[in-house]
C-alpha cells in the first residue's frame, strides 16, 4: 500500500509514492521538465493559470504510477504541499475567474502597508502576528480595487493547495495554517480575522471551510480518478504550504527545531511554542502544521532572496568555465575561514525583508589583487550567504526561537562542506542532513491524516539521517570575527539606502 504526495511549486509539480510499510520513497516524477511559465504583465507581477498546475499534476501522477508499476487502487491517501501566499478566485460555477496571483507577486505591498497603518500596527501584530504585508488578503484587496467586475463574481477564494484539493475532491476547504499564511487567522481570538475582513470589506463567506491539516479533507471524485488513474474515494488527508511542509518533511515539529533550505533563495523555518512576533515584520509567524487551539506550535519564517543565486551567478559570470559546483566547493575548502578579509554581501536579488525591505544589492569588499583569486571569491560568497542566515536567525531569536538543531535536505548549498561547517560554527547549532523533499513529506502527512500512522514518530521511522555536522569550537572565534567584518560592510550599505 502506498501514499501519494504532491508538491505544487511555481516551477514544477512533483509527485512521490511512499510505501506505507517502510516510509521509503518508491518513485517520484515532476512536470514540466522545464520550468513552468510565470505571467508578468507588469514589473513586479507574477501570475500562473491554475490549470497548468492541474495539467502537470496529471502528467506527474501518470509517470510515477507507470514507472513504479503501482496501480491507482494501491494508493490509500493523498497529501498536498503547495506554494504559499497565492490567490485563486472562483465563481459559483467553480470556474477560475482570473490567473492566480502567486507568492512572488509584489503588487499588493502598498495595500498591505496601508492596512497595517489604518487598522493599527499593534492590532495587526497582536492578532495576526504580522503586518498584512503582501500576503493573500492584500492580493484579494488589489482585485477588489482594480478588477471590481471580477471581484463581484467571486464565490470562493483558495490558496493554491486548496485549489488542487478541490480539483481532486470537489470540496472547498482550507486549514488554520493555510489561512494564517494569507493573514485571515486571528491568533488572539482563535478565529477568522474579522477586523481585517471588515477593513477590506470582505465577507467571511468568501473563505473556505476550515479542516485540520491532518484529517480527511475530501475524497477523490470520479472525474479526477479517471483523469489521474487513481481510485475513486481515495482520501485527501493532509495539506500544508511548502515551507511548513518542508519543515514537517524533516520532522521539525517541536520548539527549537529548525528547517533550512538553500536553493536559489534561502529559508530558515523555526518552531516556537510562544505567541510572539517581530515588530518590524522582518520575519513572519504562521501556524505550523501541528498547531491547534490547545497546543501552540508556530512557524517563524525567515526568507533570504540572495543565496544559491549568488553561487550560480559566480559560476556563470566570474570565469569559472568548466567548473562544476562540486569543483567550486573543493576550491572554497582550500581557503581559510574569513577568506583573508574578502567580504561578499549576497543581497543582489531584490529587496530583503530582514533588512526592512531595503535593497543594498550585492557587494564585494576588501579585494586584494595580490592575494585573492577565484577560490577566495567562492569561499567569501558561501560565507556571505551563511552570514545572512545567521543575521536573520538572530532576529528570529527575538520572537522566541531558541535553535537546538538545524535540519536540511542534503542538496543545493548544503552539499558544500564550507557552507554547512560555517553555518554550524557561527550559530553553534548541530546540523543534520537528510534525503527527503516536500512531496515525500506530503505523502507521510497523508499517512498521519488517514490514520495509517498513529504518531509522527511512526511516520518518520523511514527518515534516514545522512550526515551530522557539529560546530567546530576551535574555529568559533574565526567565524565570529569574519561575521562582524561582514556585518560592518552590510551596515554601511543599509545606511546608505535609508
Amino acid at each position: 500500500m502506498y501514499l501519494l504526495g504532491y508538491d505544487i511549486g511555481s516551477s514544477s509539480v512533483k509527485a512521490s509514492l511512499v510505501s506505507i510499510e517502510t516510509g521509503f520513497c518508491t518513485a517520484a516524477a515532476f512536470y514540466p521538465k522545464q520550468e513552468m511559465s510565470i505571467i508578468a504583465v507588469h514589473p513586479g507581477w507574477a501570475e500562473q493559470d491554475p490549470e497548468i498546475w492541474w495539467e502537470n499534476l496529471k502528467l506527474a501522477t501518470r509517470e510515477v504510477l507507470a514507472s513504479s508499476g503501482v496501480t491507482g487502487d494501491a494508493v490509500k491517501a493523498i497529501g498536498i504541499s503547495y506554494q504559499m501566499h497565492g490567490l485563486v478566485c472562483v465563481g459559483k460555477d467553480n470556474q477560475v475567474l482570473r490567473p492566480s496571483i502567486i507568492w512572488c507577486d509584489s503588487r499588493a505591498v502598498g495595500i498591505g502597508a496601508r492596512a497595517f497603518s489604518e487598522t493599527g500596527e499593534q492590532v495587526c501584530l497582536d492578532h495576526l502576528l504580522n503586518s498584512p504585508g503582501n500576503f493573500t488578503a492584500s492580493k484579494l484587496m488589489w482585485v477588489k480595487e482594480n478588477e471590481p467586475e471580477i471581484f463581484s463574481r467571486i464565490y470562493r477564494i483558495m490558496l493554491p493547495g486548496d485549489y488542487i484539493a478541490f480539483r481532486l475532491t470537489g470540496e472547498v476547504c482550507s486549514t488554520i495554517s493555510g489561512l494564517s499564511e494569507g493573514m485571515f487567522w486571528d491568533f488572539k481570538e482563535n478565529n477568522l480575522a474579522a477586523f481585517l475582513l471588515q477593513h477590506f470589506g470582505f465577507s467571511a463567506e468568501l473563505l473556505p471551510e476550515i479542516k485540520p491539516a491532518f484529517a480527511e479533507q475530501g475524497r477523490v471524485n470520479s472525474f479526477a480518478a479517471k483523469e489521474l488513474g487513481l481510485k475513486e474515494g481515495t482520501p485527501v488527508s493532509y495539506r500544508a504550504g511548502d515551507q511548513p511542509n518542508n519543515a514537517f518533511s524533516l520532522n521539525v515539529l517541536e520548539p527549537g527545531e529548525i528547517a533550512a533550505t538553500a536553493g536559489t533563495s534561502g529559508v530558515v523555518y523555526g518552531v516556537s511554542d510562544v505567541i510572539r512576533y517581530d515588530p518590524q515584520s522582518r520575519v513572519n509567524t504562521f501556524a505550523h502544521v501541528n498547531y491547534t487551539q490547545e497546543m501552540t506550535r508556530l512557524g517563524v519564517l525567515l526568507c533570504i532572496n540572495g543565496t544559491g543565486i549568488l553561487n550560480s551567478w559566480l559560476k556563470r559570470n566570474a570565469g569559472f568555465t568548466g567548473l562544476t559546483y562540486h569543483d567550486m566547493n573543493i576550491a572554497a575548502a582550500g581557503v581559510p575561514v574569513g577568506s583573508d578579509g574578502l567580504v561578499i554581501i549576497p543581497f543582489g536579488n531584490g529587496a530583503e525583508r530582514i533588512l526592512g525591505n531595503t535593497n543594498p544589492g550585492a557587494c564585494f569588499a576588501g579585494i586584494d589583487f595580490n592575494r585573492h583569486n577565484n577560490s577566495y571569491l567562492i569561499r567569501a560568497a558561501q560565507e556571505g550567504i551563511v552570514f545572512s542566515f545567521h543575521y536573520g536567525m538572530e532576529i528570529m531569536k527575538e520572537t522566541g526561537i531558541r535553535p537546538t538543531v538545524i535540519r536540511a535536505g542534503r542538496a543545493n548549498m548544503f552539499l558544500s562542506p564550507v557552507f554547512r561547517e560555517t553555518l554550524a560554527g557561527i550559530t553553534g547549532v548541530t546540523i543534520e542532513l537528510y534525503n527527503t523533499d516536500g512531496s515525500q513529506g506530503a505523502a507521510l502527512g497523508a499517512g498521519v491524516g488517514a490514520g495509517y500512522y498513529n504518531t509522527f514518530k511512526e511516520a518518520f521511522r523511514g527518515l534516514k539521517k545522512l550526515e551530522t555536522v557539529e560546530p567546530d569550537l576551535s574555529r568559533a572565534d574565526a567565524y565570529h570575527e569574519a561575521y562582524y567584518r561582514w556585518l560592518e560592510v552590510l551596515n554601511m550599505l543599509v545606511s546608505s539606502e535609508q
